[in-house]
């Protein structure tokens, strides 16, 4: 069976390639359908932006594929920035710019005041159209200001609950761990393992 991740992050490809090592699956990304149509993340939630990537590349590859959307929400700046987490700061913004504007807007902010979730949704998809949600959360607090230097996007001044470091200053299987994507992958993976007789 050929699996199709909608994503040219060659890191994402080796990091599903290990979590189903010993399955009869190929997992392909992005770059080997160069023809595929890029797709407009124009959804008012995570799960919609993950159905629309997944059902686009499964539909043109004719490939099952698996797609995923996620990103940071502040309960106090009514859940922002959500889906524009990546463009938080405009169309063009890095992770420092997107940072400083959070920090920017929540400087007024104390204690609990700075709530926040990290949430991930991944889809699997049929090209006949079909296919299942999995989504991962994880909850905590955002900093004063960035520490920490692993990590990408909000990691710098995310601390997940009961935890004193940020995810910037965790090692990679620290934060897999205890991760939002980590999270949904697992909830993907039994169910995956569990309707997909693949296994050698």
């Amino acid at each position: 069976m050929t699996i199709v991740l909608a994503t040219t992050n060659k890191k994402k490809v080796e990091e599903i390639k290990r979590m189903f090592y010993g399955f009869h699956i190929r997992f392909l990304g992005l770059d080997s359908f160069p023809d595929c149509p890029d797709v407009k993340e124009d959804g008012k939630t995570f799960r919609a932006n993950a159905i629309k990537k997944a059902l686009a590349v499964s539909g043109h590859t004719g490939c099952a594929a698996i797609a995923d959307d996620s990103g940071l929400e502040v309960r106090a700046l009514g859940g922002a920035p959500g889906v524009f987490s990546a463009r938080y700061a405009g169309a063009n913004a890095d992770d420092q710019k997107n940072v400083k504007k959070l920090l920017s807007e929540m400087k007024n902010l104390k204690n609990n005041d700075r709530k926040a979730r990290f949430v991930c949704c991944i889809v699997f998809s049929l090209p006949d159209g079909s296919y299942k949600t999995f989504t991962g959360y994880v909850t905590g607090l955002i900093g004063e200001k960035p520490k920490g230097f692993n990590g990408f996007g909000y990691d710098p001044v995310f601390y997940p609950a009961g935890h004193n470091r940020t995810f910037a200053e965790m090692t990679d299987d620290e934060k897999d761990s205890l991760s939002h994507r980590g999270r949904a992958m697992k909830k993907m993976y039994k169910y995956l393992r569990k309707n997909l007789f693949l296994k050698y």
